[in-house]
Parts: C-alpha cells; structure tokens; sequence
C-alpha cells in the first residue's frame, strides 16, 4: 500500500515560489501516474498537474498557463510541484495523488491521496 504525503506549504507573497514535494512510501511508486489537485475554501478540488510513469509526459490545468511544473524522481519515490508567479488564486490546499491505470483530470481515476499541504497567497 502506498502512502503519500506533502510538504512544502507555507505563505508566500504574489509573484513568489513554493516546490511542493509528494513523498510516497509503502512501495515504490514508479509504476504509478502522479497528480496534483487543490481545493480552495468554498470550492471543489481541482486539478492541477498529472505526470506519466517515466516523467516524460505532463498534463496541466487550464488555470496553470505555464507557471507551474510537475516532476518526478523514481529513485526517490518523489513528486514535485514547483509553482512559480503564485497568485492569491491559487490559495488552497494542495493534494498529491496517485494511480496506477490514469493520469487524468478528474479525482475519480486516483485512489491513492495524501492529506495536503496549505499555501497561502497574500496580496
């Protein structure tokens, strides 16, 4: 069983980064899609970002207009997110996801979850 979990979070000024990171542990992680969601208060989780097994392929949300970038280290079991040009948006909390058949947008094709990392986004 793998287990994930985010660190990274924090407040930050617009304009500034955060490198979200997704630590799995249980087994590895190599053999899985890896995404990144976030809900915001008063709002449905969103997605964010989905990487392929090897790395080489990255998917993103329509919101993320090149700001972001999802990677991922197999040796390390790991999952990044760096997040560059942060908005007050983009406040939220931000969940790692995990599956092994899909990488897509929606919450439903993940079955593995960690418990979140808050950023904030002052303006």
């Amino acid at each position: 069983q793998v287990q994930l979990v985010e660190s990274g979070g924090g407040l930050v000024q617009a304009g500034g980064s955060l490198r979200l990171t997704c630590a799995a542990s249980g087994r590895t992680v190599s053999g899985y899609y890896m995404a990144w969601f976030r809900q915001a208060p008063g709002k449905e989780r969103e997605f964010v970002a989905s990487i392929s097994w090897s790395g080489d392929s990255t998917w993103y949300g329509d919101f993320v207009k090149g700001r972001f970038i999802i990677t991922r280290n197999n040796n390390l079991n790991t999952a990044y997110l760096t997040m560059n040009f942060l908005e007050p948006e983009d406040t939220a909390i931000y969940y790692c996801a995990a599956s092994s058949w899909s990488w897509g947008r929606s919450e439903n094709e993940y079955a593995i979850w960690g418990q979140g990392t808050r950023v904030t986004v002052s303006s």
